[in-house]
């Protein structure tokens, strides 16, 4: 990938700048990022897909034991002869996109400036198995309220890191780094010192969501909000657990059941996994396209809601910058973390509620005994990738959340 100039700055090496013109480059004497992915990883690729050793297929039809062999025998053949990687890579770079070194710890990220009055400054965070280009059809809803339906006052700057081992941030290099509390330092670190922001909202899902949430307890002073697809609760202490609280709590164990296998074996044996899937880019796919099938709202037809291109273009950035095994570290060093549990978190939370999203949310009772909840909206669809499934709900949802926080 090329690498661009680096330029001092309030954390380390930062290589910054708010707009994507000639012009301004050339007067400023450094250069954003720039996704470029050498040829010879792609015709490796490209080799690897073609010898691809195709399993028997289990007595069971479709995805009912996984992965459907005939849909991955079908999005494999476009990767090899009909995706084009170089133009989704256009697509990315048409994003600012830079990198800042935040005490030796890499982070690239996307930051675009909103369009309107006073934007509002906003850090989007990811989640697995997807990327910061989950976060791409959202960003200019954000931005461009204006241009997309909205009110210009209720524009924002919009910040999308790549997680730490995910895309082109740098894996952590020590054991124990990659869990949500550290994270959310380095992003609070990123909004302040590298992009000067004194006041900034957060909203992820997934990991991101942990990270949001980490970033509110521990940097109360710095986060004016937090917009979360879920929240994480129990039944308050010494209370019996209602009818719904028993329903969800039924509904969460029997999809731990059968879906949770995935988190249990990216906690406990990552370096096994990623020891298949480095060297698989059939296997890759296999393991993530699964997951947006039954994770999304697509009644069961992934490309309802997502392209070809759009699942290549994920599995891609996983498969260029060899970062599968590193983003199961989240899994594996959460188990480890042993740092201080937050207390209740104060700061105005807003929940989104998308039906298809796994069932991490109980009652809002519960919620409420851990969080300032200020929003509370039950969405009309999506699934767990909201920003990717459903950009214009979830923009019309931050817009009115922040509104007031402003």
């Amino acid at each position: 990938m090329k690498q661009p100039a680096a330029i001092p700055g309030g954390c380390g090496e930062v290589e910054w700048e708010p707009h994507r013109t000639a012009e301004d480059d050339a007067g400023m004497g450094f250069k954003p990022f720039t996704i470029e992915v050498p040829a010879e990883i792609l015709d490796d690729l490209r080799s690897r897909l073609a010898r691809t050793r195709w399993p028997e297929p289990l007595p069971y039809p479709g995805w009912a034991a996984g992965a459907d062999i005939s849909y991955l025998k079908e999005l494999v053949t476009y990767w090899m002869a009909g995706f084009d990687w170089r133009a989704q890579e256009w697509y990315l770079n048409s994003f600012a996109q830079f990198t800042a070194d935040i005490d030796g710890q890499r982070v690239h990220f996307v930051h675009l400036r909103g369009r309107g009055p006073g934007p509002f400054p906003l850090v989007l965070t990811h989640g697995w198995p997807g990327s910061f280009a989950e976060l791409l059809k959202l960003a200019p809803l954000l931005t461009d309220p204006a241009a997309h339906g909205g009110d210009e006052r209720d524009s924002f700057d919009v910040v999308i890191p790549s997680l730490p081992g995910f895309a082109f941030s740098a894996p952590p290099s020590a054991p124990g780094a990659a869990t949500a509390r550290r994270w959310a330092d380095l992003w609070a670190r990123l909004m302040t010192e590298c992009l000067g922001y004194r006041r900034f909202g957060a909203q992820g899902q997934d990991i991101g969501a942990a990270v949001s949430i980490a970033l509110a307890a521990g940097h109360p002073g710095v986060v004016a909000g937090i917009h979360l697809p879920g929240v994480v609760a129990f039944p308050p202490a010494g209370q019996s657990v209602s009818a719904e609280g028993q329903e969800f709590l039924a509904r969460q164990q029997q999809w731990r059941d059968t879906e949770g296998g995935y988190a249990h074996l990216q906690a406990t044996r990552p370096q096994t996994l990623a020891a298949g899937l480095a060297d698989s880019p059939t296997g890759l796919a296999a393991w993530i396209v699964e997951k947006f099938r039954a994770w999304s709202d697509c009644e069961g037809d992934v490309e309802r809601r997502f392209s070809k291109d759009e699942l290549l273009t994920t599995v891609t950035l996983y498969w260029a910058t060899g970062t599968i095994g590193s983003s199961f570290l989240f899994y594996h060093d959460s188990q480890l973390d042993r740092g201080p549990r937050p207390g209740r978190i104060e700061v105005p939370v807003g929940v989104a509620l998308f039906p298809k999203e796994n069932p991490v949310t109980g009652p809002r009772e519960w919620a409420e005994a851990a969080y300032n909840i200020t929003r509370w909206t039950q969405m009309p669809r999506g699934g767990h990738f909201p920003a990717a499934e459903e950009p214009q709900l979830l923009a019309a949802e931050l817009r009115e959340f922040f509104r007031p926080l402003r």
